[in-house]
């Protein structure tokens, strides 16, 4: 295996999580979460923003040349796009997550989430996971999941915290 590769794959299944031998999609996204944390955390919206686009950009790049000569266009073991879905995820309730620990939860609501739109493939992701067959197709589709997320995770987040209070 050459180099380049070896780099692609290293990125593209982020890290090794997406050669998980059950639920590749599920432990990329899991995986996120503590980066996501210290991100959200210290950082908050430009952190999981920047993060998410170098994640994006990289992601196209070490997809495309995983899956150039190959039948399946969509890999089980890729999984940035996963990151990147899930870093969008908690875009619209970073003020929420930085420097704050009280709101753990959102985490675990913005996850269960992520992976909702992401399997259950509605609208937009549905359009990207089968109309594009190539790199920017694997990736948008969990973008698009990420940004349904998000809307979601934010209306949670909105009106529980109302109705706690």
């Amino acid at each position: 295996m050459s180099e380049q590769n070896r780099t692609a794959e290293i990125i593209a299944t982020y890290l090794g999580l997406g050669l998980s031998p059950k639920a590749p999609g599920t432990a990329g996204s899991f995986g996120t979460l503590p980066l996501a944390f210290i991100l959200a955390y210290f950082t908050g919206i430009y952190g999981l923003i920047i993060a998410a686009i170098i994640c994006f950009v990289a992601g196209v790049w070490a997809t495309d040349i995983l899956i150039r000569g190959q039948e399946e266009k969509d890999p089980g073991k890729v999984v940035i796009d996963e990151v990147v879905g899930q870093l969008l995820t908690f875009s619209f309730v970073s003020d929420y997550l930085y420097q704050n620990l009280h709101y753990w939860w959102i985490y675990l609501l913005g996850f269960a989430a992520f992976r909702f739109f992401d399997i259950c493939k509605m609208g937009p992701v549905k359009w990207f996971d089968r109309k594009m067959k190539n790199a920017y197709g694997v990736m948008m589709d969990d973008v698009c999941a990420g940004l349904m997320a998000a809307f979601t995770l934010l209306l949670f987040v909105k009106f529980g915290i109302a109705l706690i209070k």
